[in-house]
């Protein structure tokens, strides 16, 4: 079954964008004049606070550094291994702090919870058009990014038969070795990872139940890991098996090789599921300008294409096809996935978050 694919010195005022309040009330490029004035706001200000991007999920360490050197803007990265949640924390616990993040790369639920709880401020980039409806909040409080499918990598240096299904999970010859990239109830990538189970197991975008009841399963047998994911815990060994989206584990392919570890990735047959992640703006950015600026070098073709030279699938992936303007060799190496793709809508997400949180840290957490 198929489903998703539809992560210092507060400024002064800047050119175009008049004082730093004008940039925090712009909802689009036209209030500051053009690119140009937008590129001068940022500047003025100097800093972009962002968080939770690991430098080697989605290609975020070569988005980082080309944008800090085209705008000669210094980046602070906080975090880089926390969670949606904690981004959604952050931006409660710091306002009104100059350390405050700028901007969130959120699992669509939390930028849905994080707009619900009226912590972003809305703003439209100048691709906004070519993002489809269904992939962004009406007014602009949240888009989505970059995405990918949930996928199984396997250490095949030590494990002699990798698991190409949801279902093989339970093999009792996978004793201790089933990981997943964080908590459901604060990681997308691991909420995804329990939504494949879900499909894989007889549930629906409305029924994330048995995505759980499965875990309990892989549990039972001894299967389950409670070690959460990183490149550290696979290079070292102590998560041979990684629930995870594809371009986070096919993105440790060469790294691994090199370290004389065969890492072999694999889209489960039996639970297709992919996601987007979503950009949002804190509506407390300390540094608005530079925050809207990073929005729209994400959703330019450079931004677009380093996304999909980490092997993940930009949203303007189409539009980006249809003009030609797609990096051709990066496009090429995606994982090849059959199957037919829609998107949970709100409230499928909302009453999944809610099925999790009631009961994943009780009956397989805990």
């Amino acid at each position: 079954m198929a489903v998703g694919l539809a992560l210092t010195a507060c400024g002064s005022s800047g050119g175009g964008g008049g004082s730093d309040s004008d940039a925090a009330s712009a909802t689009s490029l036209a209030d500051f004049g053009d690119m140009d004035a937008l590129v001068a706001a940022a500047k003025a200000e100097g800093t972009l606070n962002v968080i939770a991007l690991p430098r080697d999920w989605a290609n975020y360490g070569t988005m980082l550094d080309d944008f800090s050197q085209k705008y000669g803007i210094e980046i602070n990265s906080a975090t880089p291994d926390g969670s949606s949640q904690d981004e959604l924390n952050a931006v409660i616990s710091q306002r009104g702090q100059d350390r405050a993040p700028d901007v969130l790369d959120l699992g669509t639920a939390f930028a849905q919870q994080a707009a619900a709880q009226d912590l972003l401020a809305p703003y439209q980039v100048a691709a906004w058009d070519d993002i489809p409806d269904d992939q962004k909040d009406p007014d602009g409080l949240w888009y989505n990014d970059y995405g990918g499918y949930v996928s199984i990598g396997c250490n095949a240096t030590v494990i002699e038969v990798c698991p190409t299904s949801m279902a093989d999970l339970l093999d009792p010859r996978y004793a201790g070795q089933v990981a997943l990239n964080g908590n459901p109830t604060q990681a997308a990538a691991a909420f995804g990872g329990v939504w494949a189970a879900s499909l894989a197991t007889g549930g629906s975008l409305d029924d994330i139940g048995p995505g759980i009841d499965f875990f309990g399963q892989v549990k039972a047998a001894g299967n389950f890991n409670p070690v959460e994911i990183t490149p550290a815990t696979i290079q070292s060994g102590e998560t041979p098996l990684a629930i995870d989206w594809d371009y986070l584990n096919s993105g440790l392919t060469g790294t691994l090789a090199d370290q004389g570890v065969e890492w072999q990735v694999n889209v489960p047959t039996d639970g297709l599921f992919g996601g987007y992640y979503s950009q949002a703006i804190s509506a407390f950015a300390p540094h608005p300008a530079a925050a809207r600026l990073w929005q729209e070098y994400l959703y330019s073709v450079d931004g677009q294409n380093t996304w999909l030279a980490g092997g993940a699938r930009p949203v303007l992936l189409p539009t980006m096809q249809a003009d030609g303007t797609a990096d051709a060799d990066a496009l090429a190496a995606l994982p090849a996935v059959e199957g037919t793709a829609e998107f949970p809508t709100q409230a499928q997400q909302t009453a999944a978050q809610q099925v999790v949180a009631s009961r994943w840290n009780t009956e397989i957490s805990g």
